[in-house]
């Protein structure tokens, strides 16, 4: 072993430890002496290995050596150390009541400690009195545990100093006078584990910080991480990579910061049932949003959720392309693209058009049914003239969709007459005739066909063929509107008629016949006068 390095001092030791009580143990040592070559030996080992704690020691001390050896040899077997003629790494006294004081009075022992020793075990002991300091004359130990006994006193926190490899220390269980011992660098290495119910006391801020940290600085932050990750799914999921985010569904937090919060500034217009703003998404985009502020059955929403979802997937040069929905609560919101364009109610009466450019928001108007009649025939739309925009090269665009019960066939044919006479005769219904769409349906009737020339938008001074087309136009549009069983034309005999009249202006041929094709202006007149 590390002590001596010579076996036959082990045999010797083996040999000489006997008694099996306390009192015959100390006896048997003061009775003991070295050998005649025990100095020798002594002076063999020092010379291979220096740093041996007895190398320094005087002559007269050859007998505490002597005897702590024959201790480290009885206590390492006792600690059941596999080899202990080789090495003696642990000094296991745990649940050893009766012996460990014993071994903790052999001051000799500790005072030349064997350098291998690296754990000191004297746990659960019922050990009495003040710190045992001796064992810290074992200054290479890398673990020490005292805990469960019965220290009590003052705590030698400076003679820990020199135990630069401690790196386990328990102390818990006892009854050390209290201290402030974490104010000192050393024990900083410690957890506050270390000193539980020891009577020590920790740097209580320090400890007390870390509590918080771990008791409510955790589920703070894991409620901060969850509550982030909850505002972006399902607050501003903008803020998400496009590849995490869904691209049609709005939320009423990305509404509100695309509108500055429903801004003044922002607000287009406000109609009956909704309001219009236009807002300008994370990315930059402008868009028009057109909220609806009503309550609604959850079934109605429902519904209108389906309709937005076919909404999205409509793409015709001719419809204000949708690009998504808020369906919430508080509100709900169409978002579509913005278009710089003005109403066709405003572009007739600011801008005057010529016959060919209404013909050509006509025909764009009527693909545009066509479109959404082949594809989606359940969608409903707004084609009042203050509803459908012109763009700035004279393409119209249907931009309101309607939700409900309106997107019967008959209805959109009717509401495209009335679109139609709008357009000739550059009348607001609403606010010129006093019972709306009904009274200018009269006057137009009251003036077709004998003075057609009062329903025609006098600022185009048509003549000629040009005329004949637009007086054409009003019996088309007087068809559209009676909805008598029958009567109406079908949408794709009205796309025809309107799409050949259009390229006959563009060409500006003459044709050969004074009617529209499919419409003779006499029975038009003759049953319009029958209703």
């Amino acid at each position: 072993m590390a002590l001596v390095a010579s076996a036959a001092i082990f045999i010797l030791i083996t040999s000489t430890i006997t008694a099996s009580n306390s009192a015959s143990v100390i006896d048997d040592l003061n009775n003991l002496h070295p050998p005649q070559d025990f100095a020798q030996t002594i002076k063999h080992n020092c010379e291979m290995i220096p740093s041996l704690r007895y190398c320094n020691a005087s002559p007269s001390d050859l007998t505490e050596i002597f005897k702590s050896t024959i201790v480290a040899s009885h206590l390492c077997n006792e600690s059941k150390n596999p080899n202990c003629v080789q090495t003696f790494t642990k000094i296991d006294l745990r649940d050893r009541p009766k012996i460990a004081p014993l071994y903790l009075s052999f001051s000799f022992f500790w005072k030349y400690c064997p350098l291998t020793i690296i754990d000191i075990d004297l746990s659960n002991n019922s050990l009495k009195g003040g710190f045992p300091t001796d064992v810290l004359k074992c200054s290479q130990i890398q673990a020490l545990d005292l805990s469960h006994n019965e220290l009590s006193g003052y705590f030698p926190f400076q003679d820990f100093s020199p135990l630069t490899n401690l790196t386990h220390l328990n102390l818990s269980y006892n009854h050390f006078s209290e201290c402030k011992i974490s104010n000192t660098h050393f024990f900083k290495r410690f957890k506050p584990s270390s000193f539980v119910h020891s009577g020590l006391i920790p740097n209580q801020g320090k400890f007390t910080l870390k509590a918080l940290i771990l008791l409510i600085g955790f589920p703070v932050l894991v409620i901060l991480v969850v509550g982030f990750f909850w505002w972006l799914c399902f607050k501003r999921p903008d803020y998400l990579p496009a590849s995490l985010r869904s691209d049609h569904k709005f939320t009423v937090s990305m509404i509100e910061a695309a509108t500055h919060d429903f801004s003044t500034k922002h607000l287009v217009g406000k109609f009956e049932g909704f309001d219009i703003y236009k807002g300008v998404l994370r990315n930059g985009s402008e868009v028009r949003i057109e909220i609806y502020w009503d309550k609604i059955s959850n079934y109605s929403r429902r519904k209108f959720v389906e309709e937005c979802s076919d909404l999205v997937r409509l793409s015709h040069r001719n419809l204000v392309r949708v690009l998504g929905w808020c369906n919430n609560g508080k509100l709900r919101a169409i978002v579509s693209e913005w278009n710089e364009g003005e109403s066709v109610e405003t572009w007739l009466l600011d801008s005057n058009p010529s016959w060919k450019r209404r013909l050509k928001v006509l025909v764009g108007v009527l693909e545009g049914m066509c479109y959404v009649e082949e594809e989606r025939p359940q969608i409903g739309y707004d084609l009042r003239t203050r509803s459908v925009l012109v763009s700035e090269d004279g393409e119209p665009l249907i931009s309101r969709f309607k939700f409900g019960d309106q997107h019967s066939i008959m209805k959109k044919i009717y509401k495209f007459g009335i679109f139609l006479l709008e357009m000739v005769s550059n009348k607001r219904p609403r606010e010129e005739f006093q019972s709306g769409e009904a009274g200018f349906l009269e006057w137009v009737k009251m003036h077709y066909p004998g003075s057609v020339r009062k329903v025609i938008d006098e600022r185009m001074k048509l003549t000629g063929r040009p005329f004949e087309q637009a007086s054409q136009g009003v019996g088309l549009g007087l068809m559209c509107t009676d909805l008598s069983a029958g009567m109406q034309p079908g949408l794709s005999q009205i796309a025809n008629v309107i799409r050949k009249v259009y390229q006959s202006h563009l060409v500006s041929t003459s044709l050969n016949h004074n009617r529209l094709p499919g419409i003779d202006k006499g029975e038009g007149h003759q049953r319009m006068q029958t209703k």
